[in-house]
């Protein structure tokens, strides 16, 4: 495992985890009693065929939803205990997230999409430098800060979301397919970035369809009809 340090305490763990969604169709189970562990300082891959339920798990541990039943309990703390606010400030400042389809701001530049979590935060300016450091580590100069998104290609529109996921310093770094529209050259270049923060310390737990992409990580979940695979 490169050498990192791994924690014998879980920051990620669930049991017995369901997700229900409540159509006027009929009920749509995404979810059918997940339970693993992830531990501080892992690199975990989500694997599953399309509809088996690997991105509403992602969703649940970045806590953009919550659990129909079951227990999701991040560093320490179980979600369903958590108000609103509680789950919005841990998403702000406990996780950063990278998505396949970028998101970005289309009317900002590049270094402001990156502050954009730090104002959020903040609620002024990044005063600090700390917006362009995150940029500089992910290999992006000066002459792109000051550029808006469409002025940008496919592999730097990404590195702009790995610095704007890493602005505010989170411990847990969430993947969802985050090679999955980039060439394959580029796409190697952007999981460098994300192994060398594993091996600084981060916990990354990333969902892709790609079987190369997912040998980068330490362990593979296989998600399969909304179940953990033997």
């Amino acid at each position: 495992m490169r050498g990192i340090s791994i924690s014998d305490v879980p920051v990620i763990r669930l049991v017995d985890v369901r997700k229900v969604y409540k159509l006027k169709a009929g009920d749509v189970t995404a979810l059918q009693g997940i339970s693993f562990d992830i531990h501080k300082g892992e690199f975990v891959a989500i694997m599953g065929p399309s509809g088996s339920g690997k991105s509403t798990l992602l969703n649940l541990i970045g806590c953009l939803d919550v659990p129909t039943s079951g227990d999701l309990i991040l560093a320490g703390r179980n979600v369903k205990d958590m108000s609103d606010d509680e789950l919005t400030f841990l998403r702000r400042d406990e996780i950063g997230f990278i998505f396949q389809k970028f998101n970005l701001i289309s009317l900002l530049t590049a270094y402001e999409n990156a502050e954009y979590p730090i104002i959020l935060k903040q609620g002024h300016m990044d005063e600090e430098g700390k917006t362009a450091q995150m940029m500089k580590m992910v290999g992006l100069g000066d002459d792109l800060m000051t550029h808006k998104p469409n002025e940008l290609s496919g592999g730097q529109q990404q590195r702009v979301a790995i610095a704007r996921a890493l602005v505010n310093d989170p411990a847990l770094l969430l993947c969802d397919e985050p090679t999955g529209n980039l060439d394959s050259v580029t796409g190697t270049q952007i999981m460098d970035i994300l192994t060398g923060l594993n091996e600084q310390g981060r916990t990354i737990v990333m969902v892709t369809h790609d079987p190369n992409i997912a040998r980068s990580a330490h362990r593979i979940i296989n998600i399969i009809d909304g179940r953990v695979a033997a």
